[in-house]
């Protein structure tokens, strides 16, 4: 079986990380741009970061037979910064329609403040302006209210639901965001968010439709292998392989192939690993044997 991992910080983790996923069966990856556990202090160091995002990060994934996307935006937690909120809101748009850009996100609430508020209905207006997709960040604290409240925006300003990916949803809030014909994404995160038990059991209840999977995994306690084991654990729990196929690969494709930047094709026609390859005169090698690929072989893995 081929996953995706729709929602996953690669920024934060090694090429260990992307060798053993790809083993896994994980061909394609989506980075939110997110906060980097400490507050970035110039409009320059987000600059560097959606730079890496669409460059950088985009290379070494695929060094390691990964396809890499993207979702751009002023993260939540970094909006009450307002002046250089300001600014940031200046470079989004020179990030949002570059290559593998496939959504405005991931944006919303944190502690529900006027200053987050505008700034999500500013990125709001903004996906809509460039007609593009968008990913909620759901607030950790005070789940239920946040959730109800990114969704009430969101159609306040005129999004189609079907265009908009909630995550990091849980049992109190699923219903209510499938009810509204909102995507539910799921994240599985060790002791917190969701785990992957209960991922199961929401598939049980709810079955697959509009129900996606990630891993979110950071800089934090969290597990890039997320994806593929939960998938694994609703095999062995009796969940229907069509139902796991979905929640871990068809509905992320889906859901964020609307964008126009991202296609099955991209990982089943790719290109053979050539780790030889630079990027700006990096290559991901430090002194290793690069892997060298004759043929690229998805048949293996699924």
């Amino acid at each position: 079986m081929m996953f995706i991992d729709p929602h996953i910080h690669m920024t934060a983790r090694t090429t260990y990380d992307y060798l053993i996923m790809r083993e896994s069966g994980i061909v394609a990856v989506i980075e939110p741009a997110f906060w980097l556990g400490q507050p970035r202090t110039s409009v320059g160091s987000f600059q560097d970061y959606f730079s890496s995002l669409v460059g950088w990060e985009r290379f070494r994934s695929e060094q390691f037979g990964i396809k890499h996307y993207c979702t751009i935006g002023l993260n939540s937690k970094e909006a009450n910064n307002e002046a250089l909120a300001s600014e940031v809101m200046e470079l989004l748009p020179l990030f949002a329609c570059k290559e593998g850009v496939v959504a405005i996100g991931e944006i919303g609430y944190d502690d529900m403040t006027e200053a987050e508020d505008k700034y999500f209905r500013l990125q709001l207006e903004l996906a809509k302006e460039l007609e593009m997709l968008v990913l909620i960040h759901t607030p950790h604290r005070n789940k239920k209210a946040g959730t109800s409240r990114s969704m009430d925006v969101c159609i306040e300003h005129g999004l189609d639901p079907s265009k908009v990916i909630v995550d990091h949803n849980n049992e109190e809030t699923v219903q209510s965001v499938l009810d509204r014909g909102f995507w539910a994404a799921f994240t599985i995160y060790p002791n917190t968010k969701m785990g992957n038990a209960r991922m199961v059991e929401i598939v049980r209840q709810y079955g697959s439709d509009r129900i996606i999977v990630d891993s979110s995994a950071d800089w934090g306690m969290s597990d890039p292998l997320a994806v593929p084991k939960t998938a694994q654990l609703m095999c062995d729990r009796g969940i229907r392989e069509a139902h796991v196929r979905a929640v871990c690969y068809e509905n992320a494709l889906a859901a964020y192939s609307q964008s126009g930047q991202i296609f099955e094709s991209d990982w089943l026609n790719a290109s053979p690993i050539d780790q030889r390859q630079f990027f700006n005169g990096n290559s991901v090698l430090r002194g290793q044997e690069p892997m060298i690929e004759s043929t690229r072989e998805y048949a293996l893995i699924e």
